[in-house]
């Protein structure tokens, strides 16, 4: 396993600590994990990922990109 380079959200809050962080990982792999609980992670591939952005917009009323 190698180390995962975490992204957050530039609409994190200033102090990082309300935040989703997302990591790719080999392969077709997605890891994301909530700031507050590092150590809860979890795994999915991209397709699916992007399905959850998209519908996390659509919700927002937020036209995806």
């Amino acid at each position: 396993m190698f180390e995962l380079s975490w992204f957050k959200s530039s609409h994190s809050e200033a102090s990082g600590n309300a935040c989703v962080e997302v990591a790719v990982c080999e392969g077709d792999g997605v890891a994301i994990r909530d700031s507050v609980f590092p150590g809860r992670v979890i795994t999915t591939n991209r397709a699916a990922f992007a399905a959850l952005v998209i519908g996390a917009q659509v919700s927002l009323g937020v036209a995806p990109r």
